[in-house]
């Protein structure tokens, strides 16, 4: 073990989603110029934790006390949303050195010092640097690379913590998103996707998510172009265009749903129907035919009948999609939603989300039998242990493709489709 703290070696490690691993290497690359970082065992841990469901913030427990059982002298800073979430009195933690909010990410060297220094408890609340200044210049051993162009949310979702640990919507200038960008893909990242906390609501000074996108398809050097997790009412007219354009656009639209029942939708305060829901897809689709959709759901939301969980049975069998992230509903302190009298009891929670995910198995399997006998181009990201290649299609279909080519991660082939494995498709060169 590692414990010197005059030489001090500095590990990251990060729940939650795309933002937080952006977030994450951003910290990496402005503690490197001062510290070691390490990718194993170290004298100070920096624990960039999540606070969205229960699990995500008990993994994050659970690695901490595995942490400092292994290394009882280690210095253990937790840093983002759990960190906001205990200055709120939302959570609680034990056995850390430093609790601090996502306003430090960006002061994460003085976090350390003050940790190194002997300093303990929460940190008082700062104010994030302003986004202009978030940048990174790339992720170590991807293909792909993240780029944050906007944080925080506007709505209050009645299940969901984000507006309290993240604050109001906030958007990245144009210019200095197109500045990173260019310096990503001269880095070698021929892959961008582009994140936000609700990239429905990027609204920079001047421009929009459609422009934008518009500006960084004329990148020299970028292969492909791809949105993360954004909302249907982000999606309008104007960026289905833009992405049925472009080749370098990829056609794979991940649009949280949640709910396929109206009084579910209404009761989570999600400000869409599930009309509205099927009308973005069906925009997507008749400009982009070949266009595969992705969608986030909760089962056993408080109030959800047998009735309304058919309905969000229902339309997972009509879009058919190619990932679905499922979710039983877990109740988060300080949420409506968890004050609710109509809680789903456990066993019916595991039970709908079981029943959830045979039905999207079934319809994914349907969808992925469509692509045998088709061409794909596949974008190279990892050998496979049977000496073959793991990489994605531009609509984020895993593929494991057998070859004898001498190939690089990042590279682009085509690959003819043979047969449909288990959440994946497989092919030859």
């Amino acid at each position: 073990m590692n414990n010197n703290l005059t030489d001090p070696r500095i590990a990251l490690i990060t729940f939650g989603c795309r933002v937080n691993q952006y977030e994450t290497q951003m910290m990496r690359e402005l503690l490197a110029p001062r510290f070691q970082i390490v990718s194993g065992d170290a004298s100070v841990y920096v624990v960039n934790a999540c606070t969205v469901t229960s699990l995500a913030e008990r993994k994050a427990r659970q690695t901490i006390h595995r942490l400092r059982r292994e290394n009882p002298i280690a210095k253990i800073i937790v840093i983002g949303c759990v960190g906001d979430a205990v200055a709120s009195n939302l959570s609680r933690l034990d056995q850390v050195d430093l609790i601090a909010g996502n306003g430090w990410k960006t002061r994460i060297n003085e976090a350390v010092e003050r940790a190194l220094a002997g300093e303990t408890g929460l940190l008082p609340t700062v104010r994030p640097l302003p986004m202009k200044d978030e940048r990174i210049s790339g992720h170590a051993g991807r293909v792909r690379t993240f780029l944050k162009v906007q944080d925080g949310c506007d709505f209050a979702c009645t299940f969901c913590r984000t507006t309290q640990v993240r604050g109001p919507s906030r958007s990245k200038p144009v210019t200095a998103i197109l500045d990173e960008a260019h310096d990503l893909v001269e880095h070698g990242y021929p892959e961008i996707v582009l994140t936000g906390i609700n990239l429905a609501q990027f609204a920079p000074p001047v421009g929009n998510l459609a422009s934008l996108c518009e500006k960084l398809l004329h990148i020299d050097g970028l292969l492909r172009l791809r949105l993360a997790s954004i909302n249907p009412y982000g999606i309008d007219d104007k960026l289905v265009r833009i992405f049925s354009s472009s080749e370098l656009a990829c056609p794979h639209f991940h649009i949280p749903l949640q709910s396929g029942d109206n009084d579910v939708l209404k009761a989570m305060a999600r400000g869409y129907t599930r009309e509205f829901f099927l009308s973005r897809v069906h925009l997507i689709r008749r400009a982009i035919p070949r266009a595969t959709v992705g969608a986030d759901i909760i089962v056993g939301f408080p109030g959800e009948s047998d009735a309304a969980f058919a309905e969000t049975l229902a339309l997972i069998k009509e879009v058919r999609f190619a990932n679905l992230h499922l979710f039983r509903y877990s109740p988060r302190v300080g949420t409506l939603a968890a004050r609710a009298r109509n809680q789903v009891p456990e066993t019916v929670k595991r039970e709908r989300a079981e029943e959830a995910s045979r039905v999207f198995r079934a319809t994914q399997q349907d969808l992925f039998s469509s692509y045998v006998g088709t061409t794909v181009n596949v974008l190279l990201e990892e050998r496979t242990e049977d000496g073959g290649w793991r990489g994605y299609t531009c609509g984020y279909i895993d593929v494991q493709v057998h070859t004898s080519m001498q190939h690089n991660p990042g590279d682009e082939i085509g690959v003819h489709i043979v047969s449909v494995g288990d959440g994946y498709l497989l092919g030859d060169e």
